[in-house]
């Protein structure tokens, strides 16, 4: 991976396949005088879904392309024809990827080929062949296809290894993953040679693990110096930590020093890197001062394994790697943590919500209540005074007159806007501008009615 080429966090707006509008038609042949109703119903959308892909190892291509959409469904044909489903949007991400919608993970994406939808598609739309009853055997109705879902995601990505290199910039860590893998990182003899975190495969006396090696981390990487946790974060998935020390010390500062303040940063960063299991390893044994460095450090820490190896001749390596493999043995995979809503903050979401804002006009909110203005067909009659029952079944109506709403009140229900009036006769609008609401009789109209007709008739 080349400067600039790997990215490991990225902003994604995800729109899944609107369902296809369902069809109005009647049979017409000849011969057959009631043919009835014969539109079908449009198709589904396509889902959008996250797939691991192992081959990938930055999410570079999604933050050049972070708008996604899924395929709409095709409308509905006649004879009954049901429309084609919109194909499914699949989005190849590298594997470790985790996903946040509003700050809360749904999904880790660890496994390959592992799959996660994360916005589904619009039901198709009803023909009206399906509004077809014994009491309306022609109904001149069709639903348009439900919208897709809309999701803003963060993605994020944590490389996957058993085995982290950590440690002081020119400690190695490079020459080292060179050494026991495939991998080719940049080596050179400055620090910061490494930008971004390198993976390579290490087969050891049969046994097959993945290596990180992980850019340099200075003093007060854990808040946010240097490229901090920008790095850090990438060890969290690791199984075991190989910290590698150059015995000169770095930038002034001891080796035994230089072992101390990497452990406090792992431990200020997240105390499970701290209590990750962890491998001393004094690399450049051909220098002078790296007899001396290992001594002082095996004494000094001696909770963990402490050895002296050199990553240029290879001296030692083969020591390490047993150790490693032993370890890895003995340490468990760890199983990603999906954060889930509680039941004490479980909140049921209402049908809709009534708002006016300070120009005078009342916001009517919901999912539900957007989905049915979506799909509601206004330049048929039938689909608008439909849509009005459906408002009186679900308390629109009566909580609207509860909040006050006067005539001539100016209503937006999912981007469309309606006048409210009282003197709205029976007769269906056949446009939105002049779709309004019969204020429901009160009782004591309806028991004024009853006595008027009980004098009438004597």
């Amino acid at each position: 991976m080349q400067s600039g080429s790997f990215l490991d966090r990225v902003k994604i707006y995800v729109t899944a396949g609107k369902g296809g509008d369902g069809c109005l038609s009647f049979r017409r042949e000849k011969f057959i005088e009631f043919g009835g109703p014969n539109g079908g119903c449009g198709g589904r959308g396509g889902d959008v879904i996250l797939q691991a892909e192992p081959n990938l190892t930055t999410l570079l291509e999604l933050a050049y392309n972070p708008h996604i959409e899924a395929q709409n469904g095709e409308k509905g044909g006649t004879y009954n024809k049901t429309g084609r489903a919109g194909e499914d949007k699949i989005i190849r991400v590298p594997c470790g990827t985790i996903v946040k919608q509003d700050g809360r993970v749904i999904a880790d994406l660890t496994q390959a080929g592992q799959q996660f939808t994360v916005a589904r598609g619009g039901m198709g739309g009803r023909g009206n062949q399906s509004f077809k009853t014994r009491n309306n055997t022609a109904p001149h109705i069709a639903e348009n296809g439900q919208p897709g879902e809309e999701v803003t995601l963060i993605l994020e990505l944590k490389v996957l290894a058993d085995l982290g290199l950590v440690g002081f910039p020119n400690a190695g860590k490079s020459t080292f993953l060179s050494r026991i893998s495939a991998a080719r990182p940049r080596i050179a003899d400055y620090p910061f040679t490494t930008l971004n975190p390198n993976l390579g495969i290490t087969l050891h006396k049969g046994i097959s693990f993945a290596t990180a090696d992980i850019p340099g981390i200075i003093e007060g990487a854990s808040e946010g110096k240097g490229l901090g946790h920008q790095f850090l974060k990438h060890i969290e998935r690791t199984r075991v930590l190989l910290h590698l020390v150059d015995p000169s010390g770095f930038d002034g500062m001891s080796a035994e020093k230089s072992v101390k303040v990497i452990e406090e940063e792992l431990k200020a960063f997240d105390k499970k890197l701290f209590e990750k299991p962890r491998i001393i390893a004094v690399n450049k044994m051909d220098l002078p001062e790296a007899q001396k460095a290992y001594e002082t450090i095996k004494k000094k820490f001696k909770k963990h394994k402490v050895m002296l190896m050199s990553a240029a001749t290879g001296e030692g390596v083969n020591k390490v790697l047993d150790e490693v493999v032993k370890i890895l043995a003995a340490t468990p995979v760890e199983q990603p943590v999906i954060e889930e809503k509680t039941s004490a903050t479980h909140k049921v979401e209402p049908i809709f919500s009534i708002v006016r804002d300070e120009n005078d006009i009342i916001h009517i909110t919901g999912k539900k209540v957007v989905e049915f203005i979506a799909m509601t067909n206004f330049n048929q009659p039938e689909a608008v005074t439909r849509l009005r029952g459906i408002f009186k079944k679900i308390g629109l109506e009566k909580a609207l007159l509860k909040y006050g709403v006067e005539d001539g009140d100016t209503l937006i229900v999912g981007g469309r806007e309606f006048e409210w009036n009282g003197d709205f006769d029976e007769e269906a609008p056949t446009s939105p501008e002049h779709a309004g609401y019969k204020r429901r009789e009160t009782k004591a109209e309806r028991l004024a009615k009853r006595k008027a007709r009980r004098e009438g008739k004597k």
